[in-house]
């Protein structure tokens, strides 16, 4: 047996790095896959609809009552949301309309039809005119929230 041999013997480094080499690449291609599942997970849950919203208030409407005024809040376009997600809530004032538990009102709405406000779709709310008010979109089986439209009136 030759030392000199034995010393510059290169073989056995390559198996090693080899085998280190293809279990890091097992171990970071497992990780990619992982989060590439996971990931999809997390896009499978609702997402906020994206909508815009046009406030009019009309002070001393007729069928104001004892409020101020009637804000019409209108659908004017984006995604079509479910009526059962979409809410107004914030302060109508102490002469308001508080009897539709803040849901977006299909009894007070000419253009609302079935189970959906799409874009064309308004509601009347009868308000004071310090009104802070906004939209919200709450879909029923999640437990987040957006704001997606808010408006004050011009004494607010």
């Amino acid at each position: 047996m030759d030392i000199k041999q034995l010393i510059h013997d290169d073989d056995a480094v390559s198996p090693v790095i080899g085998v280190i080499l293809m279990v890091a690449i097992t171990v970071i291609l497992a990780a990619v896959i992982a989060s590439f599942v996971l990931g999809l997970g997390d896009q499978a849950q609702q997402t906020t609809p994206q909508a815009s919203f046009s406030w009019d208030y009309e002070s001393g409407a007729s069928g104001s009552n004892n409020a101020d005024g009637i804000v019409t809040i209108t659908h004017d376009g984006g995604d079509t949301i479910a009526l059962n997600s979409l809410y107004v809530r914030g302060t109508f004032g102490s002469n308001s309309d508080t009897s539709s538990n803040g849901k977006w009102d299909t009894h007070k709405s000419a253009s609302t039809s079935g189970s959906e406000v799409k874009a064309g779709s308004n509601t009347e709310i009868r308000v004071d005119n310090n009104y802070d008010l906004r939209v919200i979109y709450e879909p029923p089986e999640g437990d987040t929230s957006a704001t997606l439209s808010q408006d004050t009136g011009p004494e607010a």
